[in-house]
């Protein structure tokens, strides 16, 4: 597939939700039909194949491709629902030393024969296994939360992104764990300051939600469930991913405590 396009989910500070935003924007683009390769390179850190509920049945993994064992095909875990969705697990007993920029890039060059969207789940921080992620990247999505340090650190991966070659049109950001009803009493930054302040696209708002726990503990993607509310904002992400314009006030419709409207009035009336 010529037209394969690559991401790299990416953030400056652990804990903000990176593996959950890869796994159910991975999960939403399959459930639209496109053949979706998810690569787990927190190399000895893994979570991406828990998240999923594949921790059982990986065999292989990255460090086995890498070494020549196995081609990525073979290393490669189809979700149980989703066929079209398929994992290459990141190896618990291994460390970043192991994999290079090269070998990532090689990586994706012989995957992206055969799947749409290839995205990357990236460790945090800015070190080896940061520039491994982004090295065949052709798009960062930045994942941050509303907090000040994690939109500190989101800030310099975007200028590690910048000193790597990536133009402002190749960085998009993600605000997760977004609290309305805080928003609404000056308690929390809103997504458009946080956009300002940063400087890049917002693809996409997560509100904050229990949901996402339960569902990472059962090891399925919300997504799949169409009941959720939650699902929402991600298949409005991955509808931004294809060109479609969602407006971002989509995301967070019906998690306001006064209602969408004043949600909206008190979210675009800040400056």
């Amino acid at each position: 597939m010529n037209d394969s396009k690559v991401f790299v989910v990416t953030s400056g500070k652990g804990g903000v939700g990176k593996t959950t935003v890869t796994a159910n924007l991975g999960a939403c683009l399959a459930l639209l039909g496109y053949n979706v390769c998810l690569i787990d390179a927190d190399i000895g850190l893994k979570n991406l194949d828990l998240v999923l509920g594949l921790e059982n049945r990986v065999v292989y993994t990255i460090i086995d491709v890498v070494r020549g064992n196995k081609d990525p095909l073979e290393a490669v875990v189809k979700h149980k629902f989703l066929k079209n969705l398929n994992l290459l697990a990141s190896s618990q007993i291994a460390n970043k030393d192991m994999v290079s920029e090269q070998d990532m890039i090689n990586l994706v060059n012989e995957l992206s024969k055969h799947y749409h969207y290839i995205i990357i789940d990236c460790p945090a921080g800015i070190e080896r296994g940061f520039k491994n992620s982004i090295a065949p990247a052709q798009q960062a999505i930045i994942v941050t939360t509303p907090e000040l340090t994690a939109i500190s650190d989101a800030d310099r991966v975007i200028g590690m992104l910048e000193n790597q070659g990536f133009s402002e049109q190749r960085v998009s950001l993600i605000v997760n764990r977004l609290k309305p009803r805080m928003v609404q009493r000056d308690k929390m930054v809103s997504p458009e300051e946080i956009k300002n302040a940063l400087a890049v696209e917002l693809l996409g708002v997560v509100p904050d939600s229990e949901e996402i726990i339960v569902s990472t503990n059962e090891g399925n993607p919300l997504v799949l469930d169409e009941r959720n509310r939650l699902s929402i904002p991600f298949k409005n992400i991955a509808q931004r991913i294809l060109g479609n314009p969602i407006p971002i006030s989509e995301d967070i419709a019906g998690f306001s405590e006064d209602g969408f409207l004043g949600f909206i009035k008190k979210l675009l009336g800040r400056r």
